[in-house]
């Protein structure tokens, strides 16, 4: 199964859910009480997504490991590539 299809299906299930609770097909205590969160939950929903996006990157922005040996590494490959272009007839500026 397609991660794309695993999407499509949870959202559907989802989706039956909600539009099933919002027309009164299922009888529970919380649509009674509450029907306005039960109408607004996808933007909620969504909303916490998003606020959990924001999280999840920004924790991984701020651990991002510094790799000085690798980046030495790529200074010398680069000055390597330079040369040898240099010798093909390319002008740097």
């Amino acid at each position: 199964m397609t991660k794309l299809l695993e999407w499509v299906t949870v959202l559907g299930a989802l989706t039956a859910l909600w539009l099933s609770l919002v027309t009164n097909t299922v009888e529970i205590g919380l649509v009674k009480h509450h029907p306005s969160l039960i109408f607004y939950s996808p933007v909620i929903f969504v909303g916490l997504f998003g606020i959990y996006a924001i999280i999840v990157v920004l924790y991984r922005v701020f651990t991002f490991n510094d790799c000085e040996k690798a980046a030495a590494e790529l200074q010398e490959e680069i000055v390597e590539a330079r040369a040898d272009l240099a010798k093909l007839g390319f002008k740097f500026n």
